[in-house]
C-alpha cells in the first residue's frame, strides 16, 4: 500500500514552516554556562605551557602611592544590575599599584556572556591623582570585583563579598567587619622552596533574577603548576556562606597543595603579650584553629606569632571541618575603635564529600605588626591529584560571628600564659585554660572533673588542678610545667572529663623553643 498523502491545509503548512524555524533556532540558541565551561578552559591550559601575564598598564597606574590609589573610587551609580530591581549589585576596582594584570570580567545572561569593558566613566579618580588622564587608556580591564547586597538594612545594599589579588577574596556575614580572607589554592605554602600564588584570571558572573538569595559566580584560576575552574555560591545573612566546586589541573607535580586555605592575621592576645607597649590587650582577625577530625575529635588550637617560622598541622580521614576563628568578642578585650577586632568573622570549612587521608597544616609566620597576614591553614591531602588528571573537591565556607561552629559540650575560652608566683624561681611554666560550654555549666562546683593532660618528652609536669570559676561559672584548668631544652618546643594536649564522659574539646597547645 502506498503511503498516505496527507494534503497541505493552511494549518498544517502552518506547523511544517514553525517546526522547520524551530529546528533552526535550536541549535543557535545559548546552553547554559556552568562549571563544565570553566573545566574546560582549564584543562586546555594545563596542557600548555605556563604563559607568565605581561602588565599593559601606563606607567602612572604602575607607580600610584597606597594613598593615590585608595584615592581611585568605584561610582556608587555606575554599579551592575542598578536601578534594575535585583538583589545584588557589582563594583568594581580599578588596576593599579600593586594590582598590575587586568582582570577579565564577564556577565552570564539568558542571551550569551558579555565581557566587562573598561569604562573611564566608573570611577571617580580623586583628588590626588591630577597626573592621571583616563580617556587615553584603552581596555585596561578591571583589579577585581565586590557584590553588594542589603544584608544590614533593608534600604542599603553593603558589600558582602570582594575578590581582589590572586585567588584571595573575602565575605562578610551581618554585623560584620572584614577580616581574614580565604583563597582558591595555596600551593608550597610555609616551604623552602618559595610559595606559589595561583591567581584567578576570569570571572563569569551569573544575572540574578528578582527573587534570588544566591548569587553565582564562576573563576578561572591559572599558576605555573596549576589551573582550575572554580563555582562559587553567595549566600548572604547572618552567617554568609559560599558553596565551593573546584576542579584542579596540575602542569607539574606539587611539593604541597593546600586546600580551601584561609589567611588571618595574629599579632598578640590573651597566651602572648606584645612585643612593645600597646594600649590594646589584643590584636588579632583571629585567636585560633579549630579543626572537627574525622574520629568526632575538636581540636583547639591557639594562634602565636613565633619568633621564626612554625608549620604543625593534625592528620585525619575524612574531617568533618575545619576554620580560623575568632572566639573572643569582647570589645573591652580589644579597645580598637577602629579596627573593631571584635566584629572579624570565623571562618569555617565543612566538606562536601570524604576527602580522605591527610591533615589540617597550620602555618604561622612573624610578624612585627598587625599589617600582614601571618597565618594559613588549610587541608594537604595524603593523595594528591596526578598531572593532568581531574582532581574535584568541593566544600562550604561560612562566614561567622553569633552562631559560631564549636563542640556542643565544652570549649577553650581563653588561654594564659606565665610563670605566676613562686617563693624560689625555678624556671617552670604556668599555664591556666578555662573551659566552658553547656554541659559544663550544668555541672556542680564540687562535682570531680579531671583534666586529661599530655606533654611530650620535653615537657615534665610539676602539678595540675581543675576547680569551677566562681565569677564567669566556666571551668579552669591550672598546670605547671619545666621545659628540658629551651631549645626544642614543647608539645601539650588538653581536655576536660569525668568519670562519664569527656566534657571538652582537645585544647593542643605548642609552646614554641
Amino acid at each position: 500500500m502506498p503511503p498516505r498523502r496527507i494534503p497541505a491545509t493552511p494549518a498544517f503548512t502552518h506547523l511544517v514552516t514553525a517546526l522547520c524555524l524551530l529546528a533552526v533556532l535550536v541549535p543557535l540558541q545559548v546552553r547554559a554556562f556552568d562549571l563544565e565551561d570553566v573545566a574546560k578552559r582549564a584543562q586546555q591550559l594545563a596542557s600548555q605551557p605556563y604563559k607568565a601575564p605581561e602588565s599593559t598598564l601606563p606607567k602612572e597606574l604602575l607607580e600610584l602611592n597606597y594613598d593615590q590609589y585608595r584615592d581611585i573610587r568605584f561610582r556608587p551609580d555606575q554599579a551592575i544590575w542598578r536601578n534594575r530591581d535585583l538583589p545584588f549589585e557589582l563594583q568594581l576596582f580599578h588596576p593599579g599599584l600593586y594590582f598590575k594584570y587586568p582582570l577579565r570580567i564577564n556577565l552570564v545572561h539568558a542571551d550569551g556572556v558579555s565581557p566587562l569593558v573598561y569604562k573611564p566613566s566608573m570611577f571617580d579618580y580623586g583628588k590626588l591623582n591630577p597626573q592621571l588622564d583616563p580617556s587615553k587608556y584603552n581596555d585596561i580591564g578591571y583589579a577585581g570585583l565586590r557584590v553588594h547586597y542589603k544584608l544590614n538594612k533593608p534600604d542599603y545594599k553593603d558589600e558582602v563579598l570582594v575578590f581582589q589579588g590572586a585567588s584571595y577574596f573575602r565575605a562578610l556575614g551581618r554585623g560584620q567587619r572584614y577580616g581574614l580572607s580565604a583563597r582558591g589554592l595555596a600551593v608550597d605554602t610555609g616551604m623552602l622552596s618559595g610559595e606559589e600564588f595561583p591567581t584567578f584570571t576570569d570571572f563569569w558572573v551569573v544575572w540574578p533574577r528578582a527573587k534570588d538569595e544566591h548569587l553565582v559566580i564562576y573563576a578561572l584560576l591559572d599558576s605555573r603548576r596549576v589551573t582550575g575552574a572554580f563555582r562559587f555560591e553567595l549566600r548572604p545573612g547572618e552567617t554568609t556562606t559560599m558553596d565551593v566546586q573546584s576542579r584542579l589541573f596540575l602542569r607539574e607535580n606539587v611539593a604541597k597543595l593546600g586546600i580551601a586555605p584561609l589567611t588571618s592575621m595574629f599579632l598578640f592576645a590573651e597566651n602572648q603579650r606584645g612585643a612593645h607597649e600597646d594600649y590594646r590587650p589584643e590584636v588579632h582577625d583571629s585567636d585560633g584553629l579549630l579543626v572537627h577530625a574525622g574520629s568526632g575529635e575538636w581540636i583547639w588550637r591557639p594562634l602565636t606569632n613565633p619568633k621564626r617560622l612554625i608549620v604543625t598541622s593534625f592528620g585525619t580521614q575524612n574531617p568533618k571541618g575545619f576554620g580560623l576563628m575568632q572566639r573572643d568578642r569582647t570589645w573591652e578585650h580589644y579597645e580598637d575603635l577602629e579596627a573593631r577586632y571584635e566584629l572579624r568573622p570565623s571562618a569555617w570549612v565543612e566538606p562536601k564529600g570524604d576527602w580522605g587521608a591527610g591533615r589540617v597544616e597550620l602555618v604561622m609566620i612573624p610578624t612585627p605588626d598587625e599589617t600582614n597576614d601571618n597565618i594559613v591553614a588549610y587541608w594537604v591531602p595524603d593523595n594528591p591529584p596526578a598531572v593532568g588528571r581531574p582532581f574535584d573537591i568541593s566544600y562550604r565556607l561560612s562566614w561567622q560571628k553569633n552562631d559560631e561552629t564549636r563542640p556542643d559540650s565544652g570549649w577553650t575560652v581563653q588561654s594564659r600564659k606565665g610563670h605566676g608566683w613562686t617563693r624560689e624561681p625555678d624556671g617552670s611554666i604556668r599555664m591556666v585554660v578555662d573551659f566552658d560550654g553547656p554541659r559544663l555549666r550544668g555541672l556542680k562546683a564540687d562535682e570531680k572533673v579531671l583534666g586529661a593532660l599530655w606533654l611530650n618528652d620535653n615537657g615534665e609536669l610539676i602539678e595540675r588542678q581543675v576547680f569551677r570559676n566562681d565569677v564567669t561559672g566556666a571551668w579552669r584548668l591550672v598546670f605547671r610545667f619545666r621545659r628540658s631544652d629551651d631549645d626544642k618546643p614543647v608539645e601539650i594536649r588538653a581536655f576536660l572529663k569525668n568519670e562519664e564522659a569527656v566534657l571538652s574539646e582537645t585544647w593542643s597547645y605548642l609552646l614554641a623553643p
